[in-house]
């Protein structure tokens, strides 16, 4: 477990960008650990009376270009390398995307699942409490991650607007429209990764309309990606989610019936659409074939979306990757010695800092809108979207041919170049 260990491969990562690009050793020191790290305890007592004593963290990783930002997750294995990695890869994908935020991320070692919404809510309010003095608009601003969501980020807005004695919607972003949520939100990272892929596409003279596309994963970010890459002309031939999936190599005609299909059965497998039919009868019709979400990662095709689980591309199936591009929609799904046998067979990959930092450039929108008392409409979010992740994509793409290095690394690069310059 140790080589996977995700604090370790982003320090490594960190290290070997830095010294390609002669960072200030001071720099590379002050992001080699948290400027903060802060736990708290948090006893409640359940509905029938119980007591449980939860224990939070909050993760305040870099300052130096703004407030701290990143997502709280509320999962029984949260520990305190993974949060200590995610608050770290904050920092590097807000400088990436270029929005005025520090990286930092949290959480509650807790099974939501577990807990009627009472007790979520009392647990929620509790860790707001213990948190109120670490964070606010212009110091620390949380948003929703694993297993958290608009109703829980809104309840962190309740209770700290009672705290600090006025409404301060700006505390979270994630929230729900009529709390001063944003509009786009909810498609912002697959769309951002959509418009990461067709840039650089563009890069690489490619036509998305020649291009055939395997997307792991058919959550918020995939079934959305998968949608937006269809409306561009992709063929998508493959979706899966942890249940299984299905692969139609002439091509999925309709991705928001197949969304549809799933809401209605609750997975994917078996989702044959012909029109508004979703029938298994289909599949003779379709030529297609029920995969797992493991063998859909080695399917002869042009791009592979892993965009749910970390570490899915490893070393036993590096080898075995038959697409030429790889879009990392997902955080960390690619091991560190997968990442080297992907280099060796000049496989692209579009690295998850720059792929899925759609959500974070959002997440600063509705920062902003709230921080000075705005409302812009969808099309002005994608608008600005759209901007924010090609822009990101030549920066990144000019650094990696500037010094002949893989993207992943120009990503890095970049990142601690706008670190160094504050």
């Amino acid at each position: 477990m140790k080589h996977n260990n995700p604090w370790l491969k982003v320090q490594s990562q960190l290290q070997k960008a830095g010294q390609l690009l002669g960072t200030d050793r001071l720099l590379l020191a002050e992001l080699s650990e948290p400027e903060r790290t802060i736990q708290v305890s948090l006893p409640f007592s359940k509905d029938d009376g119980s007591i449980v004593v939860a224990q939070g963290y909050r993760i305040q990783h870099n300052s130096k270009r703004g407030p701290y930002k990143g997502g709280l997750r509320f999962h029984p294995e949260v520990d305190i390398d993974e949060v200590k990695a995610l608050a770290l890869l904050m920092t590097i994908k807000n400088a990436i995307i270029d929005v005025p935020f520090g990286g930092g991320k949290g959480g509650i070692t807790i099974d939501p699942k577990k807990l009627s919404e009472n007790e979520l809510e009392k647990l929620t309010r509790l860790f707001t409490h213990r948190l109120s003095n670490v964070i606010g608009p212009e110091v620390d601003v949380p948003a929703p991650d694993v297993n958290t969501n608009p109703k829980i980020m809104a309840w962190i807005v309740d209770e700290y607007s009672k705290i600090v004695g006025k409404e301060t919607p700006a505390v979270v972003t994630g929230k729900p429209l009529d709390k001063g949520g944003s509009l786009g939100r909810t498609e912002a990272t697959g769309l951002g990764g959509s418009y990461a892929l067709l840039e650089m596409l563009k890069k690489l003279n490619k036509d998305p309309k020649d291009m055939t596309v395997a997307v792991q994963g058919f959550g918020n970010v995939g079934r959305f990606i998968a949608s937006f890459l269809q409306e561009a002309g992709a063929k998508i031939v493959a979706v899966a989610d942890s249940k299984g999936g299905i692969y139609i190599p002439s091509g999925i005609p309709d991705i928001e019936t197949i969304q549809k299909c799933k809401q209605d059965k609750g997975f994917l497998a078996g989702c044959y659409c012909v029109g508004s039919s979703c029938d298994i009868k289909n599949k003779e019709k379709l030529k297609g074939k029920d995969i797992s979400a493991d063998d859909m990662l080695t399917l002869p095709v042009d791009i592979l979306i892993p965009s749910a689980l970390g570490n899915v591309i490893t070393e036993n199936n590096a080898a075995d990757i038959k697409a030429s591009i790889i879009l990392e929609m997902a955080n960390a799904p690619t091991t560190a010695k997968a990442d080297e046998i992907l280099a060796k067979k000049q496989i692209t990959v579009i690295p998850d800092v720059l792929a899925n930092s759609g959500g974070v450039a959002v997440s600063y929108f509705e920062w902003y809108q709230n921080m000075h008392d705005e409302k812009w409409s969808k099309e002005e979010v994608f608008e600005k979207l759209h901007k924010k992740m090609t822009d990101a994509v030549n920066n990144v793409y000019t650094m990696s041919k500037n010094h002949t290095v893989d993207l992943r690394t120009g990503a890095y690069m970049l990142a601690l170049e706008r670190l160094q310059s504050r």
